[in-house]
């Protein structure tokens, strides 16, 4: 399969966002590990209940999510995960011609090869030999090149925690994992459409499933190969793009597409402030899910830039007062201290006439 332009070019952007100017020379790549965990997702026995949301927001301590479980209303928008809610479920299909509508779940993909580790100069990312990508927030400086690099759109920030703000996603709940447990979203699905196990039995499963039922399933495992390959994988009986998901991404891991960029880390390094600020933007943009919401942040970011530009204003008019009024009193220094001066009386030759 081909990749297109766009797709490429996401990859070159993350590409430039690699490593600090210590670690230029190399990037660590994260080859599968052996008999690593995984979920699949069979888009075709979702239903939309949203059972894994609620349960994923209880084991991870966090608030039960806004809308009941049985509001409806909620997929009259396409949502992605934030800092309350680490996984959504989104209609994507709507049912017609007694077709049901089709729904998948969105999180974090846990790559084999994650591109967030490879982009993080502090080593905050870590891909766990049992699946899961690990995040560490004492380390993390809160530059957000991961929530930028991921090509999933998975990652997602507090930005409404100025102290101490962490990039927040779906950890395949690994302390359960740890403790033999299944993840929650696992045990909360009704209907069996999310499976936990080794990653290369779901394949083999997911593939039965396809030869068994082909009018059912589109041949095609998403995330077997996609940028070398996830933890969580996908069917689906239409075409992935029509469920939020990229078509014709490279089988070659992210990190090694994005190696040859590694020179441009010290650029980075030193354009550090404004890439911030970019990459906030950006980021933001993508968060809006409405054309209302769009126009109130563009409005927001008008507001402030107005503001930050009339305290500019103000700044340099006052250092501009400061400055004149230490002239004058310097001014009035000097004249004073040439007043306080003796007189000295003309010498004879000044005074004319003598002889």
């Amino acid at each position: 399969m081909s990749i297109s332009r766009r797709k490429f070019v996401t990859g070159v952007a993350a590409g430039t966002l690699v490593a600090s100017t210590a670690k230029a020379g190399a990037v660590k790549h994260f080859e599968g590990y052996p008999n690593r965990m995984g979920l699949l997702h069979d888009t075709t026995l979702c239903v939309g209940c949203r059972s894994c949301e609620f349960a994923c927001n209880k084991v991870n301590d966090l608030p039960p999510p806004e809308a009941p479980v049985n509001d409806r209303l909620v997929f009259n928008a396409q949502r992605r995960n934030d800092e309350t809610l680490y996984t959504v479920v989104n209609r994507y299909v709507e049912a017609r011609d007694k077709q049901p509508a089709i729904y998948r779940k969105h999180q974090c993909m846990h790559c084999n090869e994650p591109c967030c580790a490879s982009v993080c100069f502090v080593s905050a990312f870590e891909k766990t030999p049992e699946g899961p990508v690990l995040y560490n927030p004492d380390v993390c400086v809160g530059c957000r090149y991961c929530v930028f690099a991921c090509p999933y759109n998975a990652l997602a920030y507090e930005y409404n925690d100025p102290l101490t703000p962490r990039v927040v996603r779906c950890t395949m709940c690994y302390p359960r994992i740890k403790q033999g447990l299944n993840p929650a979203c696992a045990d909360a699905c009704p209907t069996g459409a999310i499976i936990y196990g080794r990653r290369e039995d779901l394949i083999w499963v997911a593939r039965e499933r396809i030869r068994k039922n082909p009018q059912r399933y589109i041949d095609q495992i998403f995330g077997e190969n996609e940028y070398g390959g996830t933890s969580w994988l996908c069917l689906a009986g239409v075409e992935f793009s029509r469920l939020g998901l990229p078509e014709g991404l490279p089988t070659e891991p992210l990190p090694n597409l994005t190696t040859g960029f590694l020179s441009l880390a010290p650029l980075a390094a030193a354009i550090f402030p404004a890439l911030l600020g970019g990459f906030y933007a950006f980021t933001k943009r993508r968060e809006a899910l409405t054309e209302e919401e769009k126009r109130a942040v563009q409005s927001e970011a008008e507001e402030k830039a107005k503001q930050e530009m009339k305290e500019k204003i103000a700044a340099l008019k006052q250092q501009a007062e400061r400055t004149q009024e230490y002239a004058i009193k310097q001014a009035v220094k000097d004249a004073l201290r040439e007043a306080a001066k003796p007189e000295v009386p003309p010498r004879k030759d000044d005074a004319g006439g003598g002889s």
